[in-house]
This record gives structure tokens, C-alpha cells and sequence, in this order.
């Protein structure tokens, strides 16, 4: 150990307990001319602590370490010199009786083998030399320019989630260098696929810091998903270009930043997937990282016992009934909006955020109640995955207003109509009837009243980096995991998918063309419904996992997107693009009040005779044609939904509509179908009371 070298201490009255990690000193301690370099306030919660050191290493210096002098209420504070941007650092135990709180050269850390340091929590970046793993301290300067939040109404928006790294890592067109990284996520022909296809806004999956699991390590995989995350206010190094790696923190930042920047002048807004319900530091018998070796006792939720309480499946349970863990996580929010102006979030199971101190859910929750207070906030997109795997963690429709819940009831109704009833009626069975489908299709109104809130409320997705992608949900009946190594034993088995008659791949004509027309029914129903739509990454192009539907440790082609120009990718990406502007010109067409408070006048249900539903044939199982009237009575374009889920072709009745003027008919113009002969049948005329041809399974749209 090299021998101590004591320097002139701050005084220790100068420094702060607020806010938490490295901050500039308090305004009066000392002015810009006289002040040190790196001068900082360091503040970090750690109750379990007696006395703490911050050890750090300045840009092309030694390791140095300084004793924070001050203890309030758990949080260790003090200033301390020769901390500029670039400077990594940690915190540990002080030794007992400690010494004078002055910065004094130490051991070299990088030397030292395992983590000796304790990531500060509040950390803007996280340097990864091996296992060692340091905080850095952050510059906040970029020049955003003329950069404005496109802030796209819940109305008009259409959800992309994908994946920084797998979205472009086999694209042809984007250079070597820069593909896998948020360089790529920004580039030109990147942005030309989104704006295109029509989205408003790519939801990215976690890009805050996280490691990878033992087990995964062990078996020479990775956390590719990244849901485990070490550092919320630090994000993911990995996935900056290398030129930027090589730079340092700030250029990963600045990557990050511009690829938000560039995406903002496409129209397009950037939500965030994060995961504040547990950390990287996994069950009870893990390494201190951060968290754990800091204050165990009161980030984590523990039982009477002492023992951790898991409602994330994860191993740990951050304890969002402790002031301090909701205080992190408004703050790591905040700074997600100001510093790189982020849209909105995604929040990664989200009951477990809203968990009081018995471990139950509460809409009331502190954490829920704080952000709908926020001014930063309340104005930024919430998205709610409504459950966890605790005692009653399931809760989709009961978020309070101001959110949006990924809606379940949507995926599973979806699947069930197109795939699983089609797969019993096949076989001989019977599906359900249309009743489930109409009712999702039409916002879920049900599900959300309770809460005050309306149809836009229902974030609907058919598939999700969770699960099966499209292609697969038609070409597989069970889950093929063999790849993660867990003996197929991991990912859902419900999965309500159907494979048409042959599991996987097929070269049968009958029943590839059986499977395109699934795919661009469930694809229809996701964008012609109410609510708001989220496509996964590559669906547009039919990507296929083989039968993965958990490919969180799949960082290889099976989880990244295909480019290949084929045919089918190219057919079923002008299917989706149509269908995604045929749902913005008609949303142009009606008032900004619709769909939020449409009512029985703008949603009205007609049967294959073009007469009104009546609740005999909503509940009649056999009954798998309906007709969905929607539109403003004022507006002059009205759109009409016809589908038919039976297995033989029907002869509908379009419904009568009366005039402007009362007399006559309306005449209906065919602006889409799911049937083979789209191209063909486009524009066709059908009086309002006479019939038009609709093939089995598929969906018809009109407009008046």
C-alpha cells in the first residue's frame, strides 16, 4: 500500500446530501475562477455503511481515495478534488477509525482483482475492464441545436419495438462499422425503412447498462434482451460504434444522443423499454455490485424473515415502498427526458413499481402518484406492462390515467380467433365465437373504464420481443428453445399459435399461402383496430426465430433482423405499409375526439345480413362473421370492417346507410382485403344493402 500523501481537504461544511452521485458544489462555496479542477459534491446513500471512501482515477492519473466526512440520514456527502469528466470512480467500506477526508494516492484498482468498488447508483456512465466495473463522471454538454419533441398524439401513434443491436446488424445497406449500434439505428436507410413503413415511434429494448447472468456466461451466451440492468442513468456502451468505445463515456453519449436527435427530425419519437423492478445483482447470494453492498436492506424487498421476496422472477425485488427506491427512479426518468430527450417509457413489469409495504398493488401508488405530478413526467408517453409474477400481479387495465397498458387481452383474442379456433375447426372442433374479437377490436372499452380511461389506453400488440415472432406464431404449434440450453424448458407454453399442418419451415404451396394469409389477418387486426398499435421488429418482414419464442440470450441471426429481398418480405412489407396508412388517412378523416369517446353511434356491429347484432348472435359460438361500422356520423368518411373467421366463403350484406339527405344509399369503395386478390378487387363499388363476396377467413375494408 503506498503510504498516504495528505492534500488540503475542502471544508467539510461546504458539501451537500443532495442530489445524490456527482454534482457541482453549491453555488458560493467557491467561484468558477478559484475553483479546483474537478471540483465535485459526492453524495451517496449507503446506510449499511459506517464511513465511506469514493476511490477515482482522473484521465492519466493514479487511483486516489477520499473519505466523505459527512453522514445524514444514511447518505455519505462531502467534496472532493481532481474529479473532471473521465474520471472513474466507486465507492467502498472505509477502514475502521478512518483517516482525514483528503484525497490520498492508493492501490492501482485495476490490479486489484475482482470488484473492489461499489458502482454508484447515481453513476452517468460505467466503464467494464473485465469484471471490473467503475462509475464515470459525466460531462452534460451537446449541442441538441433545434431538436423538438414530436410529440405525437396517443391517437395517431404506431409503436415499433425493436432492438439497437439486432435491427441492423445484417443490413446490407448500412456500413460495417456502424451496424448493431445506435449510430445504425440512425442511419439514413434505417430511417427510411421506419418512416415507410409509417411508424411514429420505435420503442427500444432496455439500453440502460446491464450484465449478463452467471448461468448465461457459464454457457457462453448472453443477455441479448438486456433486462438486467446494474446502472439506470448509464447507458449501454456495447452498443456505440467502436470509435466510440475508444473514445470514452462521452462519445457513447453523444452517439446515443444523436441517434435521438437524427430519429426526432424523421418525426419519429424514441421510448425507452426500462426495467426498474430488479437489478443485475440477481438472489441473495450474488456479488455486491452497487446496490447490494450499499443499502441491501433498503432497496430490496425483503419478507419478515429477512429473506428477499421475488416478484420479478429474477431473483431480487427492488422495494418501490421505500421513499429511496422511488426516488431513483424518478430521478434516472427525469434525466432520461432532459439530458437525452427521450419520449416516453415502457415500463418492464410494471405492478411491481406500484407495490405498497404488504406487497400489494395500488393504483394510488407513491411512485404512480409522484409522476402524474411531474411537470417533465406527466408530459412524456407511460406505457405499463400491467404484471409481474407476485400474488395478484396481474392488473392490465387498472393504471391510472395518464398510462397505457400493454393489453393481453388483445394479443390472446387475436391469436385465439385467427390461429386457435381456425386450428380446431380444422381439425373437426369449433372456434368461439366472434363476440371476443369484436370487443378488443374496438378498444377493450370495458377493461379501462374502470380507471377513467378511454380506448387509447390499449397499447395492442399480437407479438412482442417475448414470444414467437409473426412468422412463427403460423408455422409452429410448440416453443423450439434448444439453443438457450435449458433442455426447451424456458419460455411460454401457451402460446396459442398454429402451424397449419406442418411444424417449421415448409415448401408446401397449399400451406404457405395458408400461412400468409394468417399473417396479414393478424396484421390487419393489429392496425385497423382501436387503440394503440405496436408492430415487432421484422414481423414487416417476415422474420422467423425458428420456433425461439425466448430468444433473450440469442445475440446471433436468429434474433437479428434478416434483410433479404424476398419476395415474401417484400409483399408482406407493402401489406403493412398500406394498412398502416390506410389507418392514418382514416384517423385524418374524423374529428380528434375519435376514437377516445366514440360511442354507439361511431362503433355500430352488423351481421352477414347487414342487421344490427343482436346478443343471441353475439353469443351464438357458431356465429364467426361481423361487420364493424366506424366513424363520426358528421364525418363524411365512414369505414367498414368485415370479417369473416369461418372456413367457407360467405356472401355479406353490406349495411344500409341512409344519405345526407335521407334518401338512397351509401355506396361502399373496397379499400383493402386480406384475400389473394387485393389487386384485383381494390376499388371495387358495393351498394350499402347488397352483397359482396368475402373468402373464408379473410378481412374486407371499406370506406363510404
Amino acid at each position: 500500500m503506498v503510504m498516504p500523501i495528505l492534500e488540503t481537504a475542502a471544508a467539510v461544511d461546504a458539501s451537500r446530501p443532495a442530489p445524490l452521485g456527482l454534482s457541482s458544489p453549491p453555488s458560493g462555496e467557491t467561484n468558477a475562477a478559484s475553483a479546483p479542477i474537478g471540483h465535485v459534491n459526492v453524495a451517496v446513500f449507503a446506510p449499511d455503511l459506517e464511513r465511506v471512501e469514493m476511490a477515482y482515477q482522473a484521465p492519466g492519473e493514479g487511483w486516489r481515495v477520499h473519505t466523505l466526512p459527512n453522514k445524514a440520514d444514511g447518505i455519505h456527502f462531502g467534496i472532493v478534488d481532481g474529479v473532471p469528466p473521465g474520471t472513474r470512480y466507486g465507492f467502498r467500506a472505509a477502514p475502521e477509525g478512518g483517516g482525514l477526508p483528503v484525497s490520498v494516492p492508493s492501490v492501482d484498482f485495476d490490479d486489484d482483482g475482482g470488484q473492489p468498488l461499489l458502482l454508484d447508483p447515481y453513476g452517468r456512465a460505467v466503464d467494464q475492464r473485465g469484471e471490473f466495473l467503475t462509475s464515470v463522471h459525466m460531462a452534460r454538454d451537446f449541442d441538441w441545436g433545434d431538436d423538438a419533441a414530436p410529440r405525437t398524439p396517443l391517437r395517431n401513434t404506431v409503436i415499433y419495438e425493436a432492438h439497437v443491436r439486432g435491427q441492423t446488424m445484417l443490413h446490407p445497406d448500412i456500413p460495417e462499422h456502424l451496424r448493431g449500434t445506435y449510430a445504425g439505428m440512425a442511419h439514413p436507410v434505417m430511417i427510411q425503412h421506419l418512416t415507410e413503413l409509417g411508424v411514429t415511434a420505435v420503442q427500444l429494448l432496455p439500453i440502460h447498462f446491464h450484465l449478463d447472468e452467471s448461468h448465461l456466461q457459464d454457457l457462453g451466451l448472453t443477455n441479448y434482451w438486456g433486462y438486467n440492468t446494474i446502472a439506470f442513468f448509464a447507458p449501454q456502451s456495447s452498443y456505440a460504434t467502436e470509435a466510440a468505445r475508444n473514445a470514452g463515456p462521452h462519445a457513447v453519449q453523444d452517439e446515443l444522443k444523436g441517434m435521438v436527435k437524427l430519429l426526432h427530425a424523421a418525426g419519429i419519437e424514441v421510448l425507452l423499454d426500462v426495467v426498474y423492478n430488479h437489478t443485475a445483482e440477481a438472489g441473495p447470494d450474488g456479488p455486491p455490485i452497487s446496490f447490494r453492498g450499499l443499502a441491501e436492506k433498503r432497496y430490496y424487498r425483503h419478507d419478515a424473515h429477512g429473506r428477499y421476496l421475488d416478484t420479478t422472477g429474477c431473483g431480487n425485488t427492488l422495494d418501490f415502498s421505500d421513499p429511496i427506491v422511488v426516488d431513483l427512479a424518478l430521478d434516472s426518468l427525469r434525466y432520461w427526458v432532459n439530458d437525452f430527450h427521450v419520449d416516453g417509457f415502457r415500463f418492464d413489469l410494471a405492478v411491481t413499481l406500484c407495490r405498497d409495504s404488504g406487497n400489494q398493488y395500488d393504483p394510488n401508488h407513491p411512485f404512480l402518484r409522484a409522476i402524474a405530478e411531474d411537470p417533465v413526467l406527466s408530459s412524456v408517453k407511460l406505457i405499463a406492462e400491467p404484471w409481474d409474477v407476485g400474488f395478484g400481479g396481474w392488473q392490465t387495465g387498472r393504471f391510472p390515467r395518464g398510462w397505457a397498458d400493454w393489453n393481453d387481452h388483445f394479443r390472446d383474442g387475436v391469436r385465439n380467433f385467427w390461429l386457435s379456433d381456425r386450428a380446431a375447426i380444422e381439425a373437426g372442433g369449433h372456434g368461439g365465437s366472434v363476440a371476443k374479437l369484436a370487443q378488443i377490436m374496438a378498444g377493450s372499452q370495458e377493461l379501462f373504464a374502470a380507471s377513467g380511461r378511454t380506448r387509447l389506453a390499449s397499447v395492442n400488440f399480437v407479438t412482442a420481443h417475448d414470444g414467437f415472432t409473426l412468422a412463427d406464431l403460423v408455422s409452429y404449434d410448440r416453443k423450439h428453445n434448444e439453443d438457450n440450453g435449458e433442455q426447451n424448458r424456458d419460455g411460454h407454453g401457451d402460446n396459442r399459435s398454429y402451424n397449419h399442418g406442418f411444424e417449421g419451415r415448409s415448401e408446401n404451396e397449399a400451406i404457405v399461402a395458408a400461412r400468409a394469409l394468417s399473417v396479414r389477418n393478424l396484421m390487419a387486426t393489429l392496425l385497423l383496430s382501436i387503440g394503440v398499435p405496436m408492430i415487432t421488429a421484422g414481423d414487416e418482414l417476415g422474420r422467423t426465430q425458428h420456433g425461439n419464442n425466448n430468444a433473450y440470450c440469442q445475440d446471433n441471426p436468429t434474433a437479428w433482423l434478416d434483410w433479404s429481398r424476398t419476395h415474401e418480405a417484400h409483399s408482406l412489407f407493402r401489406t403493412t405499409r398500406e394498412l398502416v396508412r390506410l389507418r392514418r388517412w382514416f384517423l385524418s378523416q374524423q374529428p380528434e375526439s375519435f376514437p377516445a369517446m366514440a360511442d354507439d353511434s361511431s362503433l355500430q356491429w352488423f351481421d352477414d345480413n347487414g342487421k344490427r347484432m343482436t346478443p343471441a348472435r353475439w353469443n351464438d359460438p357458431g356465429v364467426r362473421c361481423v361487420q364493424l361500422l366506424m366513424g363520426d356520423e358528421d364525418s363524411q368518411v365512414r369505414g367498414l370492417i368485415v370479417i369473416n373467421g369461418s372456413n367457407h366463403d360467405v356472401r355479406m350484406v353490406l349495411p344500409e346507410i341512409l344519405s345526407e339527405t335521407g334518401v338512397g344509399k351509401r355506396m361502399f369503395e373496397l379499400r383493402f382485403t386480406t384475400s389473394v386478390l387485393h389487386e384485383r378487387r381494390k376499388g371495387a363499388l358495393v351498394a350499402s344493402g347488397e352483397r359482396d363476396i368475402l373468402h373464408a377467413n379473410t378481412i374486407n375494408v371499406y370506406r363510404t
